[in-house]
């Protein structure tokens, strides 16, 4: 389950110093980039009711990170509809638009 609060959501609030809110498809690419600036989103922790992620899946990212993935050519599909606008106070809206995605049927893509 997705989000910060885990709701399915991304929704925010003002403990969500991250800003989980943009929906994005993670692609292989986008998770070995989060990988090397210190966020790790492959590696499963329980303990935060987080499951690890595979290329195609569906998940609330940081805006922050998002952007730096973007900057650096690895950024992430996003779902515009499912994307929090608040957002668009860290990440420009031709940026968000420039990766949009309605989510493919076939996944496999992605992996590449």
């Amino acid at each position: 389950m997705t989000g910060f609060f885990r709701d399915g959501c991304c929704s925010t609030g003002p403990d969500d110093v991250g800003r989980h809110t943009i929906c994005a498809v993670v692609s292989a690419e986008f998770l070995d980039h989060q990988r090397s600036i210190g966020n790790d989103l492959s590696t499963p922790m329980p303990q935060y009711r987080f499951p690890g992620l595979v290329p195609g899946d569906r998940w609330c990212v940081t805006a922050v990170n998002w952007l730096r993935a973007w900057r650096d050519g690895a950024a992430a599909p996003v779902v515009l509809a499912s994307t929090h606008e608040r957002t668009l106070e860290v990440v420009p809206l031709d940026a968000l638009q420039s990766m949009a995605v309605d989510v493919p049927s076939d996944l496999s893509g992605l992996e590449d």
